[in-house]
């Protein structure tokens, strides 16, 4: 009978994830748009403090990438001094919009692809969606690579004769066998990484604040220690700019783009992280003066680490797991790797998994949730062969890294909709019900729709030469200089003008719907801020509300 018991308990695993009734997901909790991770947080499961938040930036910032920001800058012509103004401007420029778009989570404690539904419209949202779930999940795949390159040096640290290991795999494959072992180890590190819901990822922020800064500082000071205080001769008195003129003013646009499309995702993807705050939305605002700082920082940090290193082993080499490879004592390269290692599995984390997670999630709300679509994410990192892509497919590799010029009109879109046009006021509830006010026109709102298009097209001849220079455009390659910002504020004039001679009367309402008063009633609900209860009225005021 015992058996009869325990064979009556065993379910079958359901493809179709937990779906809570609610009003978001509708009296059956089977919404087509909706399921448990995808509705607001609930105010008891916000758990990110201002401290989280902080160390979430810290986590993010401190990285290989940052590191090698001033590598193309550098080899353009432009001087030690360009490369950090270039990347102080990118952060003041791209931290105002992180602020304005993670403001919304902060309100609304919805993730992007549901906020995006209100400017978009249920359809039309899907532009956005899946132009960030391709360049999310192919980022996760080449930062496992990358992630692979460092493990590879703590694993030859330990065991020199690792680095001898006999390579049993063909050439043209764009990879070894010893390679192939750290990308699989560096992969499986990640998996159970993968597999945390979101709100207990802050540890794992918080810890890579604490550790890999330490190490980046410990470089720093080895760096000017070693070459006594000089720094090499990146940073020496006659290190200036080779360029001059309008090839000195492109060369500068040019990088100034190509720093802020780094993080133009997270300039989009915000709210997916601040929608588990329980802090202030004026905390938010805290990121325009701290961003710049840091990654500027960090960015001089890599221009004198490989500075030094080119004057001790006489190559320049902007890879962080190359310097330590380098040294001669293993105890420094293992635990330089592992720093390294923590710092690529954090902002592969935070940057790409997670917002993958949450679009696919939106785009197959059934039978995806941020748990599942975050390991869907892992397994296509396999398929997409990324060793492959990054040593023969250079067309490729420029296509994905340009893609971030279509972020720029799609980050401007939602700030304008949310602060411009809807005044801070959106109906949460109507952000899961595609019969609600947010219908448009079959679920596009068309004005987003032209907005994008006119300000991306600009940018076309200049991303199509970039991804095969073959193609001449002539003049029309220019624009693309700075094809992020002119993305953002072409996309901006024409939507802006249009809301307003076309309002979405449809769309307006007198106050904002927060999801607190949805979840515990209107009268007597709560909202905590700054850790301490107050009315929920304290809220509604912060978005205009009466």
């Amino acid at each position: 009978m015992a058996s009869r018991v325990r064979r009556s308990r065993f379910q079958m695993p359901n493809l179709r994830v937990e779906q809570v009734p609610s009003a978001f997901s509708g009296a059956v909790g089977a919404s087509r748009w909706s399921n448990k991770d995808l509705d607001p947080i609930r105010r008891a499961d916000r758990k990110w403090s201002v401290y989280a938040l902080i160390a979430y930036w810290f986590s993010d910032a401190f990285n290989a990438a940052t590191w090698e920001f001033s590598a193309s800058i550098l080899a353009i012509g432009l001087s030690y001094k360009d490369a950090l103004g270039i990347v102080a401007t990118g952060f003041i420029i791209v931290s105002v919009v992180i602020s304005l778009n993670g403001a919304t989570g902060v309100l609304y404690h919805a993730p992007f692809p549901v906020l995006a539904r209100a400017g978009w419209g249920f359809w039309g949202s899907y532009v956005a969606i899946i132009s960030r779930v391709i360049l999310a999940m192919f980022w996760f795949a080449i930062q496992t690579v990358n992630g692979g390159d460092v493990v590879q040096v703590m694993i030859t640290a330990i065991w020199p004769s690792f680095g001898r290991l006999p390579n049993h795999i063909s050439a043209d494959q764009g990879i070894t066998t010893a390679q192939m072992v750290s990308f699989f180890l560096f992969w499986l590190a990640q998996v159970p990484f993968l597999y945390m819901h979101p709100n207990n990822l802050r540890y794992l922020f918080i810890t890579k604040s604490i550790l890999v800064p330490i190490c980046f500082i410990a470089m720093l000071i080895w760096a000017f220690r070693s070459t006594g205080g000089t720094g090499g001769p990146l940073l020496s008195s006659s290190a200036k700019a080779t360029v001059g003129g309008s090839a000195y003013s492109y060369a500068w646009l040019s990088s100034l783009t190509s720093v802020i499309g780094n993080y133009a995702t997270l300039s989009v993807n915000m709210p997916d992280f601040s929608r588990y705050s329980k802090a202030s939305v004026k905390w938010q605002w805290l990121y325009v003066p701290m961003l710049p700082i840091v990654f500027t920082f960090i960015a001089f940090i890599g221009i004198a680490c490989t500075s030094a290193g080119e004057a001790h082993y006489g190559s320049l080499d902007w890879n962080p797991a190359t310097l330590i490879a380098n040294w001669p004592n293993r105890s420094c390269q293992f635990f330089a790797g592992f720093a390294f290692s923590l710092a690529a599995l954090g902002v592969n984390i935070s940057a790409n998994s997670l917002s993958a997670a949450n679009d696919l999630a939106a785009l197959f709300p059934s039978y995806i949730n941020i748990r599942r679509g975050q390991l869907i994410c892992g397994l296509v990192a396999w398929i997409m062969v990324p060793w492959k892509i990054l040593a023969t497919a250079s067309g490729f590799l420029n296509f994905m890294s340009a893609y971030s010029v279509f972020l720029g009109p799609i980050a401007s879109i939602l700030v304008w909709d949310f602060w411009w046009v809807h005044k801070m006021k959106y109906d949460v509830v109507a952000l899961y019900h595609p019969e609600g006010i947010y219908r448009y026109t079959y679920g596009i709102n068309w004005r987003a729709i032209t907005a994008f298009v006119v300000g991306v097209a600009p940018n076309l001849p200049g991303f199509i030469n970039s991804i095969n220079s073959s193609v001449n455009v002539g003049v029309g390659k220019r624009p693309y200089t700075f094809a992020w910002i002119l993305g953002f504020v072409i996309t901006s004039l024409i939507y802006v003008v249009l809301s307003t001679v076309f309002p979405p009367t449809e769309t307006m309402i007198p106050r904002a719907i927060l999801p607190d008063e949805v979840y515990e009633g209107e009268e007597g609900a709560t909202v905590t801020i700054e850790g301490k209860a107050v009315d929920d009225d304290v809220e509604r005021e912060a978005v205009g509300g009466k």
